[in-house]
Order: C-alpha cells, then sequence, then structure tokens
C-alpha cells in the first residue's frame, strides 16, 4: 500500500529558497515507517521542483500595482511581479496520479497559500479517486473551512504524527474514524472535529526521513542543507502568532545526545549546513549548551554551519551561550525585537528587555556574528512614531534590519478582533500589507519598509574610518560598484527633491506611495547609523 505526502507549489511575489524543505513531511514518513511498516511512503515536493513563472496579481491584490510598480534595480527595490513557484497544479497531479497511490497527504503550512493546496486536491482527484487529508499550520487554524472544499476528505490538526498512524489503521480496519485524535473529517454533511490528543513522545518520534529528497535542492551558500527541529511547543502567548494551535504550549525538547547524533548522521550523508527550525532553541539554556559543547569537542572533517533562521530568542541568550554558540559553528543570529514600545508589547503579550536585547547584539557583534533583527511594522495598535522609534534604536546597532508588514494569522488571539473573509486570510502574507488602522495608512507601512532598505544599504557600505558623515559614506559606495553609485544617486534625489525613484528598465520612474514626510521623520531622528561592521555614519 503506498502514501503519497506532498509540499504543494506556491503564488506570491517572493519565495525563501534556502527554507522550503518539507520537514513535517519527512517526519510524517518516518512515523508511519516506524508504525505501519507495511505501507511504502513518497515525500513529493512540488514546491521546489518546476521554477517560476509569471503571473497576473490577483484581483484581491490589485491594490498593489500602485505600490509595486516595476522590476526596480535599484538597492531600495521591494517586489513587482507576482509568480507561480514550482511545478504546475496539473503536473503535481499527473505525477501523483501515476504512482498510484492508496492515499494522499497534503501540507498546507501557510494560510495564505491554502488555495495552492486546496488547487492541489481538486487536480489530483479528476485523476484519481483516493481519499486526501490536509495538515499543517492552516489545517489547525481553520480545519472546518478546508473540509467545506469537496476534494478534502480529512484534515489533521496539530502534530500529525500520531493521528495520520491513527487514520490510516482507523481506515484499514474499519474503525470508528471518532477514535482518531485530531481528526476533522465529513459524516452525512455535517464537520466532526475530533478533541486534541498529546502526540508520540517526542523522543519516540524517528528521525525524519528525507531519503526521497536529494540534497542538493536545498542549498545554503552553495552548500546542502537540512532542517532540524530540537523541540516542539511554545509556552508563550504572543497574540500575533498562532504556533500554539499546532505545537502546543508544552515545551518538549529533544536531549543534546540526539540532537547530536543527528548532526553526525546528517553529516555522513553530506549535508553541511544544519538549520534550527524551533520556535525556542534555546528556552533550555543548560541542555543547549550541552549541544553547543558535543559539537566543540568533536569537531568534524569539514567545516558545518549552523543557523537558526525562524529566530532565536534573544532573553534565553547570554554571553556563555554565545561564545559557546559561535565555537560550535553558529555563523549567523537571528533575533525577533518586534518593538520597543513597551505598552504594545505588554499588550499583545510579548516578553521584552530591551536592555537584555542591546547587550545581546553587542556581544554576539564583538564575537563576529552576523545579526539580523526583526520589526513588525504595522501591528495593531502602534502607531508610526513607534514604529520609527524602533527603527532608530536598531538602526545605532550593528544588525540588519528584518522589517516585516504585519499580516494577521487566523487563529491567533489578534485576528479575533477583525473580521476574516477568505479573501483575509489570502492577504495574509507580509507582501500584501494587507492591513490598516486609525493610527497608519498601507502607504505609510509602505514608506517604512522601503526606508529600512535604504538604511540597510548604507548599513552594508564597507567604510575604512571608525567614523564618517553621510557624504563620506556616499562617496565611498559610488567606489564600489554601479549598484551602489546608483543607491547614493537615488538617496541624494530623495534628500534634495522629496521625491523616491525607482530604476525601471535603465530610467528613473517616480514611486508616489512613498511618503517623503514619513521617511523625513525617520532621518531627522537617526543622528548615527551603526554599519555591520561596527562602524558610524553620521546623519
Amino acid at each position: 500500500m503506498k502514501l503519497i505526502l506532498l509540499q504543494p507549489p506556491i503564488q506570491d511575489f517572493y519565495h525563501t529558497k534556502v527554507r522550503i524543505q518539507p520537514i513535517g513531511l519527512c517526519y510524517l514518513k518516518s512515523a508511519v515507517n516506524k508504525y505501519l511498516p507495511e505501507v511504502r511512503v513518497v515525500v513529493k515536493d512540488y514546491h521546489s521542483e518546476g521554477g517560476r513563472r509569471s503571473l497576473a496579481i490577483p484581483k484581491e491584490l490589485s491594490y498593489l500595482k500602485e505600490y509595486y510598480k516595476g522590476p526596480d534595480n535599484s538597492p531600495f527595490s521591494t517586489f513587482h511581479q507576482y509568480y507561480h513557484f514550482g511545478a504546475s497544479f496539473e503536473e503535481a497531479a499527473s505525477d501523483v496520479a501515476g504512482e498510484n497511490p492508496d492515499f494522499v497527504g497534503i501540507s498546507c503550512l501557510f494560510s495564505p497559500y491554502h488555495r495552492e493546496a486546496l488547487k492541489c486536491a481538486e487536480e489530483i482527484k479528476k485523476k484519481i479517486q483516493v481519499p486526501i487529508v490536509v495538515g499543517g499550520a492552516h489545517a489547525s487554524c481553520m480545519p472546518g473551512e478546508l473540509l467545506k472544499h469537496p476534494s478534502i476528505d480529512f484534515v489533521i490538526r496539530g502534530e500529525g504524527e500520531k493521528p495520520l498512524v491513527k487514520l490510516w489503521k482507523a481506515l484499514q480496519n474499519g474503525k470508528n474514524l471518532e477514535t482518531v485524535p485530531n481528526l476533522g473529517f465529513k459524516k452525512q454533511g455535517r464537520i466532526i472535529l475530533n478533541p486534541m490528543q498529546e502526540n508520540f513522545p517526542i523522543g519516540r518520534i524517528p528521525l525524519p526521513d528525507f531519503s526521497d529528497l536529494g540534497k542538493d535542492r536545498y542549498l545554503f551558500e552553495k552548500k546542502p542543507m537540512c532542517f532540524m527541529i530540537g523541540s516542539r511547543g511554545c509556552p508563550y502567548k504572543c497574540r500575533f502568532c498562532s504556533i500554539h494551535l499546532c505545537f502546543g504550549r508544552n515545551y518538549r525538547k529533544r536531549t543534546a545526545e540526539n540532537i547530536f547524533e543527528e548532526i553526525r548522521h546528517r553529516y555522513k550523508e553530506g549535508y553541511r549546513v544544519f538549520d534550527f527550525e524551533d520556535d525556542n532553541l534555546a528556552q533550555d539554556p543548560e541542555e543547549f549548551k550541552r549541544l553547543c559543547t558535543f559539537l566543540i569537542k568533536e569537531p568534524f572533517p569539514e567545516d558545518i554551519r549552523l543557523l537558526a533562521m525562524n529566530g532565536i530568542c534573544y532573553w534565553n541568550l547570554d554571553p556563555e551561550i554565545l561564545s559557546l554558540m559561535k565555537k560550535a559553528g553558529f555563523t549567523d543570529l537571528n533575533l525577533s525585537l518586534v518593538s520597543t514600545n513597551e505598552a504594545l508589547l505588554k499588550k499583545v503579550q510579548r516578553p521584552f528587555n530591551t536592555e537584555k536585547y542591546s547587550a545581546i547584539v553587542k556581544e554576539a557583534f564583538r564575537l563576529g556574528f552576523k545579526i539580523v533583527s526583526y520589526q513588525i511594522l504595522g501591528l495593531p495598535g502602534e502607531d508610526i512614531s513607534s514604529m520609527i522609534q524602533t527603527l532608530v534604536f536598531n538602526s545605532r546597532l550593528p544588525v540588519l534590519l528584518g522589517a516585516s508588514p504585519f499580516y494577521l494569522t487566523p487563529g491567533s488571539e489578534i485576528s479575533r478582533d477583525f473580521p476574516l473573509k477568505e479573501e483575509d486570510v489570502f492577504r495574509s502574507r507580509l507582501t500584501a500589507m494587507g492591513i490598516e488602522t486609525d493610527d497608519f495608512t498601507r502607504e505609510d507601512i509602505y514608506t517604512l519598509f522601503v526606508s529600512t532598505r535604504i538604511l540597510n544599504f548604507l548599513k552594508g557600505i564597507k567604510i575604512y574610518e571608525q567614523t564618517t558623515g553621510l557624504n563620506g559614506a556616499l562617496k565611498r559606495a559610488r567606489a564600489i560598484g554601479k549598484r551602489e553609485e546608483l543607491g547614493a544617486e537615488l538617496l541624494e534625489k530623495l534628500l534634495q527633491e522629496k521625491q523616491l525613484y525607482a530604476f525601471v528598465k535603465n530610467r528613473l520612474i517616480p514611486l508616489p506611495r512613498f511618503k517623503y514626510p514619513v521617511f523625513r521623520e525617520l532621518w531627522n531622528r537617526l543622528e548615527t547609523i551603526a554599519t555591520q561592521q561596527g562602524k558610524r555614519i553620521n546623519i
């Protein structure tokens, strides 16, 4: 008997090429292999295969045409073209049908891409009548909406290993489906959502099986990369997040020994870069230090690189941990600041300690980490001045600015304050800039988003003096290359003409949605910018 597990293609203005390995499906495969050895499981990744092709901007996002004006070749560019990333739906369906499976599982991780998961199911059903189950974060947030689609037979909420095994056994043995934990299904036209139960203990879930996925498909700086999961569950209650619906609030961790042995195993398979996708990698500092110590004591023949691109909570770090991370092979630090507005952070129940954050950034920089700090632009309840305050705060530190326009995540506490229609779920992506409030407009968010590109341009200029002025920095930029020369020209025009331009097809075109007064407020509050090298540009 055969089970196909697939990752659908997606449609958007961009995708993150280095973070698409379907580790969740690979965990499901290993669990089925362990508990149902008679079932052959095949993982298909239709996101990473098939390249990309241009699409018209959907009507729900048509307002973005005024913001994304064309293929801007400047350093300040955002987006311009809507794409289909991966195999076509018809190609994916034909490939699945050719496998002649007995059951198909579809991953639906992100809510804005739920249509792609449904389209895959629809095309598969046209070619082969086979039961289809959908799982992932969106299935945990909106199971009923998925089950309304005629091509979806089942959904699994939360972690999927145990429910998938139980579902397969129930179908094969003719058992009552209501005994399957976390399952959603249709019975006589009614949607049934079974009670949630705990998954297998994390120590009993076997390592993800990547055997169907060539390691050369997932690269980081040309080296094979694989995802790692060291823990599940998030004890925090940030109102803008819904991850607890998928993994719960009960934090469960693998042992340092277990994670280390997996890294050794993957190294033998040919992987050299290991990205921890945990939501709370260093939640247990002592266990995390033990892992780093294992990695330090047993160096690999060829250097490995460790990443945590999903971010790491700065309040769990200290100088000792940072030092061990650096010695173990961590090279980059992705920190989530969100905002410096303490009243807002209290309101959204986000832990914060800006003094601790600053200390961690300074120590990490001293140790040689490349640091990216993430800020949310447009959290409901925050105004423009507060967002600028956070940008100014991070501009003075040697970090790159990872600003992200806020989007409503279905299932989050904050989403309850907004009536979510299907088109709003479709817009729950940063490229949509889908939320406006009494405190800010879409143009404001767009302006600050582009402004972070400008600030990162300045932060990336390699200057030799410890401190220089803006003119000196732009003079240095012009000596680096044509793209940097263009950035310097556009910034000078912005400051002189109060207008930002894009460089499209070898000509400058104005960006009318960029609000100069908002940029000017930010610029006037800057005073100094810290480059990635720790140098200073006085404004």
